[in-house]
């Protein structure tokens, strides 16, 4: 993805790239941006890497949802 690229390439002698650094950037990057600039970037992605990134923000999403308390209770009462 060529706005990772560019973010990598201007950061990358300024953090370490521990995952602190990399969460802390992430979410100052985003807090940024609007809308529109969100979906500017989703249209200049190919193929795959919209398949990429919509199968993090899934596998992510099914994760916590999996891990949720009220999922855990559920499981417990159906054995």
């Amino acid at each position: 993805m060529k706005l990772v690229d560019e973010i990598y390439e201007f950061y990358r002698d300024k953090l370490t790239g521990d995952d602190e650094d990399i969460d802390m950037l992430t979410f100052a990057l985003l807090e940024e941006m609007s809308y529109d600039d969100l979906m500017n970037i989703i249209k200049e992605l190919d193929k795959q890497e919209l398949y990429d990134l919509i199968g993090l923000y899934l596998m992510e999403a099914l994760k916590g949802k999996f891990a949720s308390k009220d999922y855990g209770q559920q499981r417990a009462h159906l054995h």
